[in-house]
């Protein structure tokens, strides 16, 4: 299934994982730092906007899906129940909550960066969106938008080094959201400095360890991840020469989910979905008589399909956030 043959059956099938999983609170897995009794709370209080789908970045990348749907096939049966969730979730009241939230003592690492990114991709589509609702949906969602951009903004001022890893730290993947979100919106201060981290951190990287991938719970590559990242900010002839002393040779197959049942192995699922729209996001910037479009083209299929194949909605550890990996690659989200 490729963007091209992506239609309104397989949108419905996405659609449900997450419509089953946004206001769905047990199980609950919550990263959350009490700064007394009273932050002994159940999720729905704590982040009533973002409470669902086991953990708050999952929750927030599952609204993002609902969105995207909704906006990519409007007249599907789904689309009104997508709209009635996403309108459920996201009031001003609650994100009060969460601004306030994200704000309290103790919580400056929160979701950061994977969450905060993924929040920032939910505003980017709701700006593209050209609907009524969609506007509203954006207005009550911006105080939370602008004390994400000012927490991120204010971390990656002060870290000196990236974090290449391959879950949820890893900053290639977060910062390629980050600078989607900033283009799209318009957000050109924001946009500046993390296109000037992206140089920092990576334009001078050679020889990247491929070969050590994966690690036994990847759900990204952080090859693939930051030569993502760096094709956002590079023209295309220098970026062709970038990947190449980067990546001389791109020699890996998909992998395999030993254990669908266990949460953090099937992290390996959503790697394969991860690691094709990571390639397909290179081809896009490789000059059209390079050589490597092809190989790289058949491989990113091979994984797209492994990935997709192992979606399964019975399983909740993957049903819960693999459903948002498989849009953003279905939809060709991140080849504008």
């Amino acid at each position: 299934m490729g963007a091209s043959d992506f239609d309104e059956a397989q949108a419905a099938r996405f659609a449900r994982l997450a419509l089953d999983c946004v206001h769905k609170e047990y199980p609950n897995k919550i990263a959350h730092s009490m700064n007394s009794d009273a932050d002994v709370k159940p999720p729905r209080e704590l982040t009533p906007a973002f409470y669902g789908c086991y953990d708050w970045h999952s929750s927030v990348h599952g609204h993002w899906l609902l969105v995207r749907l909704a906006r990519l096939f409007p007249q599907a049966p789904f689309a009104a129940d997508a709209r009635r969730a996403v309108g459920q979730s996201l009031t001003a009241a609650n994100i009060a909550q969460e601004v306030n939230y994200l704000n309290a003592e103790g919580r400056a690492a929160f979701e950061r960066p994977y969450g905060l990114a993924w929040l920032l991709q939910l505003a980017a589509e709701l700006k593209e969106w050209d609907d009524p609702q969609a506007r509203q949906w954006a207005a009550t969602l911006h105080p939370l938008v602008e004390a994400v951009t000012s927490r991120i903004g204010g971390w990656l001022g002060k870290m000196e080094n990236p974090i290449r890893i391959g879950e949820h730290n890893n900053t290639a993947f977060a910062m390629g959201l980050m600078l989607d979100y900033a283009r799209i919106t318009g957000d050109a201060p924001f946009g500046k400095l993390v296109e000037a981290r992206v140089r920092d951190y990576y334009g001078k990287d050679r020889n990247c360890p491929l070969a050590y991938e994966p690690s036994g719970e990847d759900f990204l590559s952080p090859c693939l991840a930051e030569a993502d990242v760096v094709r956002r900010i590079l023209p295309q002839a220098e970026f062709a020469q970038w990947f190449t002393a980067f990546l001389p040779r791109v020699d890996l197959e998909p992998t395999h989910v030993p254990d669908v049942t266990d949460p953090k192995l099937y992290h390996l699922a959503g790697l394969n979905l991860s690691r094709a729209w990571m390639l397909e996001g290179i081809v896009s910037r490789l000059p059209v008589a390079d050589a490597r479009r092809k190989p790289l083209t058949a491989l990113a299929g091979r994984l797209r399909q492994t990935g997709l194949d192992s979606i399964k909605s019975e399983h909740y550890e993957g049903g819960h956030w693999l459903g948002s990996f498989a849009v953003y690659l279905v939809s060709g989200r991140g080849l504008k």
